[in-house]
Formats: C-alpha cells, structure tokens, sequence
C-alpha cells in the first residue's frame, strides 16, 4: 500500500501557508552542462523584495518572470531543484517541518538579478543554500 502524498490533500490557503517565506527558491540556479548538478547563488530574483523575501508580484510572478518556477500540486516534480530546507520539500519526503530560522531566510543575503550580468554569475555561487537533504 502506498502513502498519499500529503502535499496533495492541503486546499489552496493551507497550500499557501506551508510556506516559510525564505526565499531560497527565488535564487538564480545554474545547472554544469556536464554533470547536471545544480549551483545556487546569492543572486535573487528583480522581483524579490530582499528584506521581507516575498514576491513584490506574487500573483503574476510567471508572467513578468517566465524563469519563475512555480511549485503547485499539479508541478511537485520541481521539488528537486528546491532547497533541502523547503518546507514543501520536507513535507513531500515525509520529514519534520519546523519553523524557519532567520539564517535560513535570504533577506539581506543575496543581491537582485538587476545587478549582475549573465556572465558574472558562476561568480555568485554560494554555498549555503544546498538542494541536498
């Protein structure tokens, strides 16, 4: 017999709820073409308020942001470029979910993708921000 995923019984609001509000998966990911690991950096998203880490536009993110990956019931399978951390995530591998702390939280961490050219960001990369568990 298997488990239902319990990310798939939650309504819209519990839904919404689940999450931390750390901003972790508004960082900019670069993938190596060679081995296909994901790289994360402290780059964030223009449209991330970087001090309250919520979306100044959460409700037309995909829109003004194409590169925006959205996580729905409909989408888990981008739980794994999600951090370790992610409350959806954790909740998906049947772990713990526990109040965020404040280092996990990007605020004041990252700076916007206005900032940095394409090619600078290998230069970004951080460590601190991990997908693995």
């Amino acid at each position: 017999m298997t488990m239902a995923n319990p990310l798939l019984s939650l309504n819209h609001s519990e839904w919404e709820a689940l999450c931390d509000g750390c901003g972790r998966c508004c960082v900019v990911k670069l993938e190596d073409e060679d081995t296909g690991e994901l790289h994360y950096t402290n780059v964030a998203c223009q449209y991330l308020d970087i001090e309250t880490c919520r979306c100044t536009d959460y409700a037309n993110r995909n829109t003004i942001n194409p590169d925006c990956a959205i996580l729905a019931p409909d989408n888990l399978s981008i739980l794994d470029i999600m951090p370790s951390t992610c409350a959806y995530r954790l909740c998906h591998e049947g772990r713990e979910v526990d109040l965020i702390s404040e280092e996990l939280r990007v605020s004041n961490r990252v700076i916007s993708r206005r900032y940095v050219h394409d090619d600078q960001l290998p230069d970004h990369i951080v460590e601190w921000i991990s997908t693995n568990p």
